[in-house]
Parts: C-alpha cells; structure tokens; sequence
C-alpha cells in the first residue's frame, strides 16, 4: 500500500476493499487463465493418448495377423513336407514293382533243372534292383585298399600286414551305400593295424 493519509476510516476501508477486490479480481482471471491452460493441455495430452493407443491396437493387430500366417505357413509347409515324403515312397514303390513281377514269375516257372537259367534270371533281376536303387541316388561307398574313415567304414575287424600301411582297409564283409552324399550304412570292413 502507499503512503497516502486517509481522511476517514471509511474512506480507507473503502480503498482497501477496492484493492482487495481488484486482487481477488486479478487472482481469479489468472486462475481462470491457468484452468483453461491447464484444460487446454489435458486435451492435447488425451488426444496424444488416443493417437497412441490406436498406433498400440493397430500393432497389435498386425502382429495377430503375422502369428495367424505363421502359424498357417508352419501347418502348410508340414503337409507339403508329408506329402513330398509320400510321393516319394510311391514313385520308390513303382519302380520296385517290376521286379516284384519277375520274382513272381520266377516263382510261378515250371521247376527246372537248368541251374544257368536260373542264375541269368537271378541276375537280371539283381541289375534291375540295382538300376533303381542307382537311379534313385544310392552309390556303393569304396573300402579295399583305402584309408580307413570313421565317417564310411565300421571296422570290424584288425590284422596284422606288414605290406601295407597301418589303417588301410584289405576286406570288405557288407558294403556301404550312401544316397545323395549321405552314408545310409557304413561299409563293414577288416582293417591293418
């Protein structure tokens, strides 16, 4: 307040009451001021959580999808897996039919004394067989004369030579075969060591 000299009590409630409505005045607009700033920035804030719980729904759904074709695509590539595995077996299966049929026929012949018949028919049907499992992908894995390998030989058995070096295979028992690189079954065989 300032200095000034009142010449009634009246006159000096009166300017006080007149600055104390003025202040309550000011105090008010500013509080007013304030609740509408403060309202305004609550509704920028709500509309920023709005835009950002849409951008969270949005995501969420997205990932819904990718888990649900995910999941469609593992269940896909299984079946195709199983029927690829299928067809396989049943194109295997068609071209061991024929020598199905000659077994059969051999069977089924008049009983004979010529044993070199039998023997040519017993080996056109072993060429057959083998002619299929070939064009299929088996290989007969190589053992006499090589260096022993874990990864294609079970050694069975270890002898003493002392014309060749050690660990070189000199017999085979039972082949090996492998099918497109990959070992099916070890060959069997006697070892020098």
């Amino acid at each position: 307040m300032t200095d000034k000299k009142y010449t009634s009590e009246a006159e000096c409630v009166s300017e006080v009451d007149e600055q104390a409505n003025s202040d309550a005045a000011d105090r008010a607009e500013t509080q007013t001021e304030e609740v509408c700033f403060d309202y305004r920035e609550v509704e920028k804030m709500m509309a920023v959580i709005e835009e950002k719980n849409r951008l969270l729904q949005e995501h969420a759904d997205r990932i819904k999808r990718l888990q649900a074709d995910f999941d469609n695509f593992r269940r896909r590539t299984k079946q195709e897996k199983e029927d690829l595995s299928s067809l396989v077996v049943q194109n295997l299966i068609k071209e061991l039919l024929p020598l199905l049929d000659n077994f059969e026929r051999a069977m089924t012949a008049e009983s004979s004394q010529d044993t070199a018949a039998l023997r040519s028919g017993v080996e056109m049907i072993y060429r057959q067989f083998s002619s299929v499992l070939e064009k299929n992908g088996l290989e007969p894995i190589p053992a006499v004369g090589l260096p022993f390998d874990p990864q294609f030989h079970e050694a069975i058995m270890r002898v003493e030579d002392c014309s060749q070096p050690e660990g070189t295979i000199v017999d085979e028992l039972q082949k090996g075969y492998s099918v497109r690189g990959k070992v099916v079954r070890p060959s069997m065989v006697k070892v020098i060591g």
